[in-house]
């Protein structure tokens, strides 16, 4: 389902058709594309080059694994996400490996190499849905994710499905129009709540 955003500036095509879909195709993704898409997380930018992320990556064909990691999602995440074909966890490291001291950016590093992988996936027809709603410590008791590693997001990634196939509420979530908050309500100039003179 195709749903560019209404931008009111110009941007790059990949980030005005990026949205978060929960109709799903069960159509598998090709390993060599999924490989290009964990290759565009790789590339992303990290404090001190620090990379400090990790990802849980179940597919449809390793059963057991695609049902383990759905039942970390919260159950109303679990009624849309079964179908799509790859689940995924993003995992942060929450210390820098060569100091051992907390690394503050951590979270947000690792979704910068969350957001390359989004942009990879849409320039290549594909579409990720970040998720808050799972259970991190039922992650880290299933997948055995080390000490000093934090699930932060669950994210599902797969081709476009037929967005009449959802429950009534989840339908009308897809098709309503997208929305978001104003350039000035968040671009600051010199002072806080002002505006940025560009604007």
């Amino acid at each position: 389902m195709d749903k560019p955003a209404p931008a009111v500036h110009t941007i790059h095509e990949h980030i005005q058709k990026r949205w978060s879909p929960r109709a799903f195709s069960e159509k598998p993704v090709p390993a060599d594309v999924l490989r290009s898409l964990f290759e565009a997380a790789r590339w992303a930018p990290s404090s001190n080059n620090e990379q400090p992320w990790a990802f849980l990556v179940a597919t449809r064909e390793d059963h057991e694994a695609h049902a383990r990691m759905l039942s970390t999602l919260v159950e109303f995440n679990q009624t849309w996400a079964r179908h799509a074909p790859v689940l995924a966890i993003a995992v942060s490291e929450l210390n820098f490996a060569r100091t051992g001291k907390p690394n503050r950016n951590a979270f947000y590093d690792t979704g910068a190499a969350i957001a390359n992988l989004s942009l990879e996936a849409t320039s290549r027809g594909l579409f990720v849905h970040q998720m808050a709603g799972f259970d991190p410590r039922k992650v880290i008791e299933l997948f055995e994710v080390p000490s000093g590693w934090e699930p932060i997001a669950a994210f599902v990634i797969g081709y476009p499905g037929d967005a009449s196939s959802l429950p009534d509420p989840l339908r009308e979530r897809e098709v309503a129009p997208r929305e978001r908050k104003s350039l000035e309500s968040f671009v600051m100039g010199g002072h806080w709540g002002r505006p940025a003179s560009f604007l």
